[in-house]
């Protein structure tokens, strides 16, 4: 793969503007995430290219109402002494870093300065660079930021029977969470999921490294799938990952599970941790890798997980054959029903309606780029309507459940939850079963429902 180079700007850090167009009607593009690269985590490479970008973003400020990144920033800025951003001091840069959780909704759907267009604003992937310097620099990382980003250590103590119905009572308590909140700073009220003491791959067991199968080919799926259970859909919640084989089974896709998994890497990644992304994706890459060999396509019940292998592995590791053929053959499971559908290999036969559903629509999903294909799915059943609500839940997976930050948190996932209480609906459902929790936990009724479960209600399987 030739490697793709972005502009540089070092010798410039404010970017000069003359002759260059006001945003872009391109298609956005990335450029892989030259990690390796001495000038990546260099002090004042880093601390130049920051203040490149964060000065277009104030000349901009389209990105104010999504996460608190941006009014952090902007605050900064507005109240320094020139009110621009040479006179803001280079330690309120890393609170702006501290308020991105990369759910890429600036990149996605806001900014008009991202690749290709000339000024080459990832303000994300600015953002992971800016805290994988800093875990490079030595920054100490607190023990339960370590823990809610091992999830293959917490989920395999947890998951045990009798731990786990002990976690989740003790969880289930409001001492219980007080007493968390004080000793690792889990915010109180934030929700936290439960744990299975029977594991997805234990119920499905049967199904662990199952090849000897007949396909058939739609498109260009191949018709048979190996799911990647996930973390969360292994340990918290093995019925994301029953729905999602009865689904597809029943539409006559035989699916199986690797013989063995890590986690995607998207918590480590997200924490900067970039070495630790790698050690996880040279377990993971090489099983998916022999199963698309053998002519399996692949995908998983959580957006983030599929983001991972779909973007964010490829981009860390951009001349890795086994990391591309991975990205090629994953898809999203909507996705991948969806493109069978367009074939006449999607059974239609709904014995169940489902009203009106509203759907909040993931941020790692909609970064994707696939469009709205559960909601397409599920209007397929009769009598059923869906509202999509394309708005950030506030969540992230780790970002809700910090002290330090769960009220903004919250403020950013109320919007959500106001639309979904507005929409009287039968229904409340999102792909991000984390998301779906705190949407619901801060709705005056809702009930969350993954779209998996909703769609094997419609066939009545």
């Amino acid at each position: 793969m030739s490697e793709i180079k972005p502009p540089a700007h070092e010798d410039n850090p404010t970017a000069s503007r003359e002759g260059v167009r006001e945003g872009s009607l391109d298609a956005p593009m990335r450029y892989p995430l030259a990690w390796r690269a001495p000038e990546f985590t260099d002090d004042e490479a880093l601390y130049a290219e920051m203040q490149r970008i964060f000065d277009i973003c104030h000349g901009c400020r389209r990105c104010f109402s999504l996460c608190n990144a941006f009014p952090t920033l902007f605050d900064a800025i507005d109240e320094s002494d020139t009110g621009e951003i040479d006179a803001v001091p280079r330690e309120a840069y890393w609170k702006v870093v501290d308020h991105c959780y990369l759910c890429d909704m600036c990149y996605m759907t806001k900014c008009p300065y991202v690749p290709p267009h000339e000024w080459n604003v990832d303000f994300p992937h600015l953002m992971l660079r800016a805290k994988y310097k800093r875990l490079k620099d030595g920054a100490k990382v607190s023990f339960r930021d370590r823990m809610l980003a091992s999830t293959d250590l917490v989920g395999s103590l947890a998951g045990i029977p009798v731990v786990a119905e002990t976690v989740n009572a003790v969880n289930g308590t409001k001492w219980g969470r007080k007493l968390l909140e004080s000793t690792l700073g889990v915010d109180a009220e934030a929700p936290v999921p439960k744990y299975a003491s029977k594991s997805a791959r234990r119920r499905l067991k049967d199904k662990v490294g199952r090849k000897d199968v007949a396909a058939e080919p739609a498109g260009e799926t191949r018709g048979k799938v190996l799911v990647f259970t996930t973390c969360y859909g292994n340990r918290n919640k093995p019925s994301i990952v029953e729905d999602l084989v009865a689904v597809f089974e029943h539409n006559g896709i035989p699916t199986a599970l690797p013989t063995k998994e890590r986690c995607c890497g998207m918590p480590k990644f997200e924490m900067g941790d970039l070495e630790s992304v790698e050690k996880l994706k040279e377990t993971n890459i090489p099983e998916l890798y022999r199963w698309v060999q053998d002519g399996w396509d692949l995908t998983s019940p959580i957006p983030s997980c599929v983001l991972m292998f779909k973007q964010e592995l490829p981009l860390m590791f951009p001349d890795d054959e086994q990391v591309i053929a991975v990205r090629d053959a994953f898809y999203d499971p909507f996705e991948y029903l969806m493109i069978r559908h367009r074939h006449g290999k999607l059974r239609t036969d709904f014995k169940q309606p489902l009203g009106k559903i509203a759907y909040q629509v993931p941020c790692h999903q909609r970064v994707q780029n696939i469009g709205l294909k559960t909601r397409d799915l599920l209007q397929l059943v009769p009598e059923t309507k869906v509202q999509a609500i394309e708005r950030c839940s506030g969540h992230d997976g780790t970002y809700a459940v910090k002290k330090e930050y769960a009220a903004t948190s919250r403020k950013i996932g109320r919007p959500v939850a106001r639309q979904v209480d507005n929409a009287k609906a039968d229904h409340f459902t999102s792909d991000c079963p984390m998301a779906a929790e705190q949407i619901a936990s801060l709705s005056e009724a809702a009930k969350a429902t993954s779209p998996l479960e909703l769609l094997r209600r419609a066939y009545g399987i």
